[in-house]
């Protein structure tokens, strides 16, 4: 896998961020837009528009774009930005998610639902359609979120470490077997060598992150940013001294949690009460 790509320092506005990168891996490739079309099935022009940001094409095209670079996640997560730039991003959350790809590590508290990059298809749809999204934009969100998750795949990809809240696994979806696979893909997920789970049982009590949702990552610069949520709202943290606090409260509710070991046979009780589906 190649080395992983710093974003930031160009565009920092999502649609021409990703125009950008478009034509700048084109040019790298040294093809031309008709064979670049001729090798990946698609019209030339659509290539063209999407280099001069005229559209942004599907997903499909963004993955197929992907795997033809060699440039995993990279522009299915631009995107995803770009086309929440129409929609439902702000921009705090915009300029994080570019960061998190850049990001060498990761961290996550979750207040009440698994981290994006650890959800289900399932999980996804029924998420984001409880946001307010319907129909072909929430397909596209849908997918795009899906192939978001592999960041954390493969020989580059970041460490990352999900300390999830109780709650979180006592809130399941409508569908019990959609629960049930979005329970065994955390499972799945806490077996790579890259990821650790941890569950924070209700009963610690009282702690510093108890309303907060927080992402929390270290970039390949060495600088360590949050992005920290509630009900109400969203701040990207960038300040040192700020960042190092929500640091603290973090290694605080981590040293609270259960073990890796632990939390997995944690998850595993929860897996067990999830009702099986009757059977015809």
């Amino acid at each position: 896998m190649p080395p992983r790509r710093v974003i930031t320092g160009r565009s920092q506005e999502p649609r021409k961020r990703f125009a950008e990168e478009l034509r700048l891996l084109r040019h790298q490739k040294g093809v031309s837009l008709r064979q670049l079309g001729e090798d990946l099935g698609w019209d030339w022009s659509l290539f063209g528009k999407m280099e001069s940001g005229k559209t942004l094409g599907s997903p499909e095209v963004a993955i197929a774009l992907d795997d033809y670079y060699g440039t995993p996640h990279l522009l299915i997560t631009l995107w995803e930005l770009a086309k929440g730039d129409l929609s439902q991003f702000k921009e705090q959350y915009r300029r994080y998610m570019m960061l998190e790809s850049e990001a060498v590590n990761l961290w996550h508290y979750a207040v009440s639902r698994p981290p994006g990059l650890l959800q289900t298809e399932a999980y996804a749809r029924e998420a984001l359609a409880a946001g307010g999204l319907a129909g072909q934009e929430l397909e596209q969100q849908v997918e795009a979120r899906v192939r978001r998750r592999e960041l954390l795949k493969g020989n580059e990809a970041p460490t990352f470490r999900g300390i999830l809240s109780e709650a979180v696994l006592r809130t399941p979806l409508c569908n019990a077997q959609e629960w049930r696979e979005q329970l065994e893909y955390l499972l799945e997920a806490s077996e790579r060598p890259n990821v650790t789970l941890q569950v924070l049982p209700l009963s610690t009590g009282p702690h510093g992150l108890a309303s907060t949702d927080l992402m929390f990552l270290r970039l390949l610069d060495g600088r360590a940013v949050a992005y920290a949520e509630n009900d109400v709202r969203g701040e990207l943290i960038e300040e040192a001294c700020r960042v190092e606090r929500f640091q603290r409260a973090y290694d605080a509710v981590r040293d609270m949690a259960l073990s890796p070991v632990e939390s997995r046979k944690f998850i595993l009780r929860m897996l067990e009460e999830v009702p099986c589906e009757p059977s015809n």
